[in-house]
């Protein structure tokens, strides 16, 4: 293995000097190598990887089973364009994710390369099937950075700031969270008021939610808020997508997050995960809406990339011969039942509402035991000091004061027990 030529601030002065500032990232350290839940930077320091990627490295850093599948694909070619000579692998993934599909209906999948792709693509799909422009999101959304899919992300700062006017004929809702005062009976009511006020039903082509909010501070979607969105949907002729860019492929202890609900929808958009850290994401959906957009509307030049195709076929082998989805829940109840016991403490910083389904978790950290405010400084204090620790955490939330974890569900018990004994030490006050 080379040795590294350059240290983290070394690079860091590079990056200022090459990169805008535009693209943040969290830590100052630069990555050389890693493997399942582990990281090395380029100094030789080790951390414990509590953020997979934002949620791209369920089955961990550099698998082998999706290593092997990798070099083999890249062994036989790396591009040619679906578009232009279609290849195996796409198609056996189609039939793949189509065979998974969370409705009765017949499924279809097309495939493309980042989440904003797969959202945007969406949309496309959904006002091409029903002859309408309207599309519904929620406050806290977090669904891309193109023009429609940051118009659909329900944060401003940083997302939105400084770039112009947005899509037109995109509308928010209120997302029920209980530490926000908003309940499902508002998201309905503030849904009614919409009907009434800015947008008929007749003219909505899709209603988009994270079943499991990302950005937004790790909030499940109620299951009698996603009811009434379908019974809604279904009685407008509205089509409901799903949002699993973050929750889906075993994170929340289901292959989707939606498959928590039983409701059905109509379209899911898919990606991080997917592919196990190859850049691959689609649309799966049922085959009569699928099928409405005319041949050419869809596509793109890498979309459905053959190594990374090969690299989500060996994903989902993995989900299934190791069992993902139960150990997603049991490193979720491992996870949940420590942070219990940190909620308990004086000598720690102040946390609460720890939530999430399998092993999306999220908490507060507040100012103090008592209902206390949001604390942004606070916590992003506790994740420069997991840093430290040598434990890579993020933060996320409206107010900015919410934990996630992340961590691959292929991590074994000692890491995963070390990672958690990290972040005890990161919240010591």
């Amino acid at each position: 293995m080379p040795t590294p030529t350059a240290s983290n601030a070394d690079l860091l002065r590079r990056r200022s000097a090459a990169v805008p500032r535009g693209v943040a990232t969290a830590f100052p350290i630069y990555a050389d190598r890693a493997e399942n839940a582990e990281l090395w930077d380029v100094e030789g320091n080790r951390f414990v990887d509590f953020a997979g990627g934002i949620a791209v490295l369920n089955t961990g850093h550099r698998h082998p089973k999706v290593m092997a599948a990798v070099a083999a694909q890249a062994e036989r070619f790396t591009h040619t364009a679906f578009q232009v000579a279609a290849y195996d692998s796409y198609i056996e993934l189609a039939e793949a994710l189509n065979a998974r599909a969370p409705f009765k209906a017949p499924a279809k999948s097309i495939l493309f390369t980042t989440g904003a792709e797969a959202v945007e693509n969406a949309v496309k799909i959904a006002r091409c099937a029903t002859g309408r422009n309207g599309v519904i999101t929620f406050s806290g959304a977090f669904h891309g950075r193109t023009l429609m899919t940051m118009a659909m992300t329900g944060k401003v700062l940083p997302y939105k700031r400084g770039f112009g006017s947005m899509p037109a004929e995109v509308y928010h809702l209120p997302f029920p969270v209980p530490q926000n005062g908003v309940t499902v009976a508002d998201s309905l009511k503030a849904l009614d008021f919409l009907f009434a006020a800015d947008i008929g039903p007749d003219r909505v082509a899709a209603i988009v939610i994270e079943p499991v909010q990302g950005e937004g501070g790790f909030h499940p979607a109620p299951v009698e808020l996603l009811k009434a969105l379908r019974e809604i949907c279904d009685r407008h002729g509205i089509l409901l997508i799903a949002d699993e860019v973050q929750s889906g492929f075993a994170r929340t202890g289901r292959l989707f997050a939606i498959e928590h609900s039983g409701v059905e929808p109509d379209l899911i958009t898919m990606a991080k995960s997917l592919a196990g850290g190859f850049p691959l994401s689609g649309v799966l959906g049922k085959a009569e809406i699928m099928d409405r957009v005319e041949p050419g509307g869809l596509g793109g030049t890498y979309a459905g990339s053959p190594l990374a195709c090969a690299a989500a076929l060996a994903v989902l082998s993995v989900i299934e011969e190791e069992g993902l989805c139960a150990r997603a829940d049991a490193i979720g109840e491992t996870i949940k039942a420590r942070l219990e016991t940190f909620a308990t403490r004086n000598d720690l910083v102040p946390i609460t509402a720890i939530r999430g389904l399998g092993a999306m978790i999220g908490f507060d950290i507040v100012t103090d035991r008592t209902g206390g405010a949001p604390d942004k400084e606070t916590t992003a204090r506790v994740t420069a000091k997991a840093l430290a620790e040598g434990l890579i955490l993020l933060s996320c939330g409206t107010h900015g004061n919410v934990i996630r974890i992340l961590v691959p569900l292929t991590v074994g018990d000692a890491v995963l027990a070390e990672g958690l004994a990290k972040l005890e030490r990161a919240l010591t006050l």
